[in-house]
């Protein structure tokens, strides 16, 4: 009686545990299934994300950018006597500052150089065509109020007082938030602007500058900038001066025995490598544009504010303010 008694207790048992684990299996297999359906929403859910994500940095990126560029700049000399105009050079870029400050990033051929006094003028071989330029630092104020974010300092002109000179352009361009590239010690600069990373580089035939003549260099300065930048400019100072010099040879150019370089190989060749705009100054006269390969080249943007010194009479008057949108 016992045995039977206790067999019959072992049968209920058993199915009692078999009909557990069948409900925990179901079970099992319904949280399996729950977990499979969540994990297709949390998937779902990565891609609202990511296309969130997209989104917000396309709306914080805008669509079009506007770039101006313009030709050399010089506001007055003190050396080798005063050519300064009346209220520190304030009339000068006034009826244009509206116009250059309305772009993303404005640029300039900056001649000559931000000193007040001192320095060591420049020896040129032939004395009848030897210019030397120092403008007081104050002057400075006139590209902040225009809106220039970023100026040339390769050209004949930055060395014009020597190694002081050099010294206090930059740390007067610095000490005012203007950036500057094209001499060997900062030969070019990297900047952010409403999410937009620019860079510059800038080339001239000149001593203690980057050299236009480079070419190889120039290269691999362009495709570095073009490897961590969204936008790439660069200027270059080159060409023959002189009314007699408005076209572009395609060919290397000489002027007083000094090699100005093949510009529109420079230029070509440049935006080969990654460079997004050119802007070229220095014949002190303007140059063709021209579009390659979906990219903007200006070969010579002329003299856009000089104060003397310089003659602007003619087509040596003419300044374009050019206006780049990408």
């Amino acid at each position: 009686m016992r045995l039977y008694f206790l067999l019959l207790l072992l049968f209920v048992v058993y199915n009692i545990n078999a009909q557990d684990i069948d409900s925990l299996s179901k079970k099992v297999d319904s949280l399996s299934k729950e977990v499979g359906s969540l994990s297709k929403e949390v998937d779902s859910l990565g891609n609202v994300v990511d296309s969130l994500s997209v989104r917000l940095t396309e709306l914080v990126q805008p669509d079009t950018l506007s770039i101006i560029g313009v030709g050399d700049i010089m506001m007055g000399t003190n050396y080798p006597e005063d050519k300064l105009p009346p209220n520190d050079g304030a009339h000068l870029l006034q009826n244009v500052e509206s116009i250059l400050r309305d772009a993303d990033v404005t640029f300039g051929n900056l001649e000559g150089t931000l000193l007040d006094d001192g320095g060591v003028p420049k020896k040129c071989k032939d004395p009848k065509v030897c210019y030397a330029f120092r403008t007081p630092v104050r002057y400075v104020k006139n590209l902040v109020n225009a809106g220039f974010d970023m100026v040339s300092l390769a050209n004949n002109h930055a060395g014009d007082m020597g190694d002081p000179g050099r010294k206090s352009s930059i740390q007067t361009l610095e000490q005012a938030n203007i950036l500057h590239a094209g001499q060997l010690t900062h030969p070019t600069v990297i900047f952010e602007k409403d999410s937009v990373k620019y860079g510059l580089a800038a080339f001239s035939p000149n001593s203690n500058c980057v050299d236009i003549n480079d070419l190889e260099g120039a290269i691999a300065i362009v495709k570095k900038l073009d490897s961590i930048c969204d936008v790439v400019i660069v200027s270059f100072h080159g060409g023959a001066e002189g009314a007699q010099y408005q076209n572009v040879p395609r060919a290397n150019e000489m002027y007083y025995g000094e090699n100005r370089g093949d510009v529109y190989k420079f230029a070509h060749t440049l935006i080969d490598s990654g460079a997004d705009i050119v802007f070229g100054h220095g014949p002190h006269v303007t140059r063709a544009v021209e579009v390659y390969n979906e990219r903007f080249i200006a070969y010579s943007l002329g003299n856009f504010c000089t104060y003397r010194g310089i003659s602007v009479n003619g087509v040596n008057g003419l300044a374009p303010i050019m206006k780049v949108f990408t």
